[in-house]
């Protein structure tokens, strides 16, 4: 970047004015008549009292035979150097560079301040970092539909800090893999009926599964994450960034998926999902092998795939609401996970049946651990 440079004593244009019209002989009111202008305006500009305007550069500089950029640059010059600087200005682009940091005072997750050093110290604490300038510990892998290889966001990285900080006030049994099949058996019985929902938290502590909603930050489309605080206490949190009844369902049995089969525990790292109930995922993304086993568990724990397409074979085109809606019965689901199912393998449209999509967010923020929407925990969390 190419600066302007500022010398290390700087003078007023006055001073440079004052030898114009001196060498020429003239008195002020004759450069203030040849301009047109008050006597004051050159006085004033001589004494440094008055700075200098487009509109006067360029008189100056006809009548001097100089350049109206001439003026502007000393002008533009002295007055730069008559401001002290500080550098409150570049560290508090840095911390903006770092993290989300309007989004996270509002939800108070730090400590807003006009100060530098009490605002530094709010995002240094909350990222567990000894500087602005280190780099964020958090090992993680992000599922979405954009290449694996691209690095997250700051506000990613924010979002799934907020979330180990508070995985620890979940109260939760001690995790056994050997239940799992259990555990899934239980949500199951939750899914035909939206209100059940509130039932999924306990049903989850109960087999060891911390779970937590926290709302995502704008940008971020984060729909959640899972990762282990030891070996024992698998924590899901999720955003529930779009409330429907099949978004919800799918999203969570994905993260149950992940604890399944032990995604992230050797490898200690937070699996970030984001925008996994995208419409499409673009052939050119290759996913990870964890992760399209966490997509068919969650789909199959769902409505089992072979009934699924079984359903299809015996009525394609034909959605009605009615054959759906016998389907999801046979199957102890809510009709709206059917229609989930059926738009994201492209035999409907996503307008179609979309009244089975039924909002469940109030369900499940009334009885899990929620941060978002509203419900913002104390920064001490």
């Amino acid at each position: 970047m190419n600066e302007t440079r500022i010398p290390a004593e700087v003078f007023p244009p006055g001073e440079f004015l004052a030898d114009e019209l001196k060498a020429r002989g003239w008195f002020q009111t004759d450069l203030a008549d040849i301009l047109g202008r008050d006597d004051n305006l050159v006085s004033d500009i001589i004494r440094g009292k008055r700075g200098i305007t487009p509109e006067t550069a360029q008189g100056l500089a006809d009548a001097l035979g100089t350049s109206a950029r001439y003026w502007l640059n000393l002008d533009t010059i002295y007055r730069l150097s008559q401001i002290k600087r500080t550098d409150t200005v570049s560290r508090r682009a840095r911390l903006f560079e770092k993290a989300p940091i309007k989004e996270m005072i509002k939800r108070n997750w730090i400590e807003g301040s006009d100060e530098i050093e009490v605002l530094e110290h709010s995002v240094t604490e909350f990222l567990g970092i000894d500087s602005i300038e280190d780099d964020v510990d958090f090992a993680h892998a992000a599922r979405k539909s954009t290449p694996y290889d691209e690095p997250s966001s700051p506000a990613q990285f924010a979002w799934l800090r907020r979330a180990r900080k508070l995985a620890p006030a979940v109260d939760a049994l001690p995790f056994s893999p050997s239940k799992v099949t259990q555990l899934v058996e239980q949500l199951r019985l939750l899914m035909e009926s939206p209100e059940e929902i509130r039932h999924a938290p306990r049903v989850l502590a109960d087999y060891g599964v911390r779970m937590l909603v926290l709302e995502h930050l704008e940008h971020t489309k984060i729909d959640g994450t899972t990762f282990w605080l030891n070996r024992a206490a698998p924590v899901i949190v999720l955003s529930l960034r779009y409330d429907r009844i099949d978004h919800f369902w799918h999203t969570l049995m994905h993260e149950v998926g992940h604890v399944r089969f032990g995604d992230g525990l050797e490898d200690d790292i937070a699996l970030l999902d984001i925008d996994i109930v995208a419409d499409r995922t673009p052939l050119t993304v290759v996913q990870p092998d964890y992760e399209t086993r966490a997509n068919e568990f969650a789909t199959n724990a769902i409505i089992p795939t072979h009934e699924m397409e079984d359903f299809i074979l015996r009525v394609r085109p034909f959605y009605s609401g009615v054959r759906v809606q016998g389907f999801a019965q046979r199957m102890g689901v809510h009709a709206g996970l059917v229609v989930g199912q059926l738009q994201h393998r492209g035999e409907i449209g996503y307008a179609n049946l979309r009244r089975t999509l039924t909002p469940v967010r109030r369900f499940v923020t009334a009885s899990g651990l929620t941060d978002g929407w509203g419900q913002n925990l104390s920064i001490a969390v």
